[in-house]
């Protein structure tokens, strides 16, 4: 079936008033003109019909006074639903949540959790004491389904908790009821908007790296002006000893005095100014979580000499309080994930089996939109000793193994896709979207594919897809309590804080030296989604939902060395009406 027709068959049909069981599209989209295909099975569909049934749309073609018949999927050439022809190709980690409820400062994060895990890492959370339940109109679905949404507590379900394990047979893609239940997502009140897919156009040269920095530094500092009555150090340097002065600039340096005091250097674009922190001050302790190259802002006094100012107050750019997520008008959701790793022995291919058939049936109706953050499959060459464990050893191959696994996902949904560090594309950030070639691998769904990082606006909601990699680099240099693997959402925190998604340059983050910052946060985001870390891991902060949504793969023996052990299997589910959040579980 040629990979980019199912949804825009889906979407022909809707434009003309109908839908059509799974199997009816797959017949239209084996036709040599699946243009005229549809055209004969709607003038031929029954008056009263809604939903195309796969025994109408053969009778239909079969009985095309221009056609010879029904072509089976050997004997036709793919094609598009405009009749144009495609090429005929067939296509060949790092580290869920403790048992801890994450910070939320409005109150927590409502969650639920189901699926088919054995033991889910919220196991011993607090059993949900509601569920909610959310009726599609009559013009979305035919079928009444669970929203998925509690208030502030976990409950975990297993499968065979629930309705015992859906596997392929079972479901049959769910039977009839499922595929006719799947192809009535409603696809004319959808919308996505990209903000981010940048070109490349660094030259590396010394200019760039000084365009990039101060890109960042005029982007924040814009963000802090309204706090503090910023002065440029050239100024400051003129002032009068013991005068009040307020300074921004990007952390220069930061070291401790022998009395236990902290200087920090700050840098703008006239020069540096050195600030003295009091070990005494009860801000004193975010010192820790300051990182290199990060823009803050402090307010303080000069000293007796003017050379040094004693700082009173510190402030980061971050997320405003007043801060109010976005939502849809509609109950629709989406499934956040990442991190499948394609083309690796230990990718879970019965787990994705599991999710994509629950994607078929009614109950998840309402998930409309697949975003994927990253590291579609395995790579080749990202760390020491890989090759030995690569199921598929060549990238390409990867990709298309990937790509027939994308199949298995229905084929009117909207999915949405950024690179990751182990996909082919740089490992500087920002990452450039795939190129041509892997775009046309992946081509099934017309996927969306941006840079990494993105924003997404999803239906009106905003949505921050970063891969992740910098995460590392937070964990390791700020204190535990601050940011660990077990809790990735607290690492988010510190990043939204900074407004900028990699703040640390010459660490373990690559940064490419562009002509502007694109890691930069200046949008505040609804939500907030990353994966890398393979762990499991959600909290809100200022009302910005924050989703790591853990990986697909199992330990690898790299994994085992570093002492990584992933959370694997979750699909994190966001109903964008409410911005309530479901984990389910599919090992």
């Amino acid at each position: 079936m040629p990979l980019e027709t199912p949804a825009r068959i889906v979407r022909a049909l809707a434009d003309r008033g109908y839908n059509a069981e799974r199997e009816a599209v797959t017949l239209i989209a084996n036709q040599s003109d699946p243009a005229r295909a549809i055209e004969r099975a709607v003038e031929n569909a029954p008056e009263s019909t809604l939903v195309l049934s796969a025994e109408q749309v053969r009778e239909a073609i079969e009985n095309d006074p221009r056609g010879d018949g029904y072509t089976t999927p050997q004997e036709s050439p793919e094609t598009s639903v405009s009749g144009e022809e495609t090429d005929d190709k067939d296509p060949h980690v790092s580290t869920g949540t403790d048992e801890e409820k994450s910070r939320n400062e409005s109150g927590g994060v409502p969650v639920e959790t189901e699926g088919s895990a054995e033991k889910s890492s919220v196991d011993e959370k607090t059993p949900a004491e509601t569920d909610g339940t959310a009726a599609d109109s009559a013009a979305e679905s035919a079928s009444t389904r669970t929203a998925g949404a509690t208030t502030g507590t976990v409950r975990e379900k297993t499968d065979q908790q629930a309705d015992g394990p859906v596997s392929q047979s079972e479901s049959g893609r769910a039977g009839a009821e499922s595929e006719s239940a799947n192809s009535q997502r409603s696809t004319d009140q959808r919308e996505i908007e990209i903000s981010g897919d940048i070109p490349s156009i660094g030259t590396g040269e010394y200019s760039d790296f000084v365009s990039v920095f101060q890109d960042r530094y005029e982007k924040l500092a814009k963000q802090l002006r309204g706090r503090v009555n910023h002065r440029p150090t050239d100024t400051i340097e003129q002032m009068s000893p013991g005068s009040d002065a307020a300074l921004i600039g990007l952390v220069s340096d930061i070291r401790s005095t022998a009395s236990g005091h902290w200087l920090v250097e700050l840098e703008d674009t006239t020069g540096t100014f050195p600030c003295l922190i009091m070990k005494d001050r009860e801000f004193a302790s975010e010192v820790r979580n300051l990182l290199h190259d990060e823009v803050i802002a402090v307010e303080g006094t000069l000293a007796d000499d003017g050379g040094i100012l004693f700082v009173d107050s510190l402030h980061f750019p971050d997320i405003p309080r007043t801060h109010s997520p976005s939502t849809a008008d509609r109950p629709v959701k989406a499934a956040l994930i990442s991190d499948v790793h394609c083309g690796s022995e230990e990718f879970l291919g019965d787990a994705w089996q599991r999710f994509a058939d629950w994607l078929h049936t009614p109950e998840a109706e309402s998930v409309e939109y697949l975003l994927i953050a990253g590291d579609m499959v395995e790579g080749v060459g990202v760390y020491p000793g890989q090759n030995e464990e690569l199921e598929i050893v060549d990238i390409y191959e990867q990709y298309e193994a990937f790509s027939e696994h994308l199949k298995d996902v229905p084929g009117d949904m909207e999915i949405v896709m950024i690179p990751g560090n182990h996909d082919a594309v740089r490992l500087a950030e920002p990452q450039p979207a795939f190129d041509e070639e892997l775009r046309d691998i992946m081509s099934a769904h017309d996927a969306t594919i941006s840079a990494n990082p993105s924003i997404v606006t999803v239906e009106g909601v905003s949505v921050l897809m970063y891969h992740g990699v910098s995460l590392d680099e937070v964990i390791a240099e700020l204190p535990d309590e601050s940011a660990t693997y077990e809790r990735p959402h607290d690492a988010m925190e510190q990043l939204l804080r900074k407004r900028h998604v990699a703040p640390q340059y010459g660490g373990q983050t690559r940064v490419a030296p562009e002509p502007e910052d694109h890691l930069v946060m200046e949008e505040v985001p609804d939500i907030f989604h990353t994966g890398h870390v393979h762990k499991l891991g959600y909290g809100k902060y200022h009302d910005v939902l924050m989703v790591n949504s853990s990986c697909w793969q199992a330990q690898t023996d790299f994994q085992k060395k570093v002492n990584l052990d992933p959370d694997v299997g979750y699909a994190p589910i966001i109903d964008l009406q409410t911005l309530d959040l479901t984990i389910r579980q599919f090992v």
